[in-house]
């Protein structure tokens, strides 16, 4: 099966290449079509948002089309930053800057008060531009006081994954390498409930 990713983050197209190619899926990024129209994320859910961008795709290209929207929320802001977690800051992208926003906003945030979760909502498109499967996950954690580690993107070097029983729990998010965060993510828990959906899914 060929999924044409909706996103042009390269960060989010490497984890889910390496996430779905072991499937025998073959990905495709928006340059491999010539590139794909803008979407407005203006919808009020991460549901709502990878929706559009999956539909705006698929219809695009004539392709099946995988979108993601994801980001995170924390209890003590109320669930924010939630869908506008890429422009936190106020420029779209920008990691340092909503990394910054969001320890100033928790400055004053006890430990016992620091939780939240990431949330990854994937939607499947097909080439007609119909909606045939979402999956939505989350993976919990809690916001440390500065940044740890060098890998991963966005607020990970700020989230301790904190879900027991699990050999990554205790751990920031950038300190995993990519197979140890896939294994507990938002991002590879929507991955594998995709993969295991897909033999359906390319029978309709």
């Amino acid at each position: 099966m060929e999924l044409l990713l909706a996103t042009g983050n390269a960060h989010k197209v490497a984890e889910l290449r390496a996430m779905l190619e072991p499937l025998g899926v073959t990905v495709l990024t928006p340059s491999d079509v010539g590139g794909l129209p803008e979407v407005e994320e203006d919808g009020d859910t991460f549901e709502a948002n990878a929706a559009k961008k999956a539909v705006s795709a698929a219809r695009h290209a004539g392709r099946w089309a995988l979108a993601d929207d994801s980001g995170l929320c924390v209890d003590a802001l109320g669930g924010a930053p939630g869908i506008h977690s890429a422009r936190y800051a106020g420029t779209h992208g920008d990691d340092a800057g909503n990394n910054a926003k969001l320890l100033r906003e928790l400055a004053e945030v006890p430990d016992a008060e620091r939780g939240g979760a990431f949330v990854c909502a994937l939607v499947l498109a097909d080439p007609a531009g119909a909606v045939v499967a979402t999956f939505e996950e989350r993976t919990h954690g809690r916001i440390l006081h500065a940044e740890e580690g060098e890998g991963g993107f966005g607020y990970d070097p700020l989230f301790l994954f904190t879900e027991p029983d699990l050999p990554q729990t205790g751990r920031c998010f950038a300190t995993l390498a990519q197979d140890e965060k896939a294994a507990v993510s938002h991002r590879g828990r929507a991955l594998r409930a995709l993969a295991e959906a897909l033999p359906q899914l390319q029978e309709r």
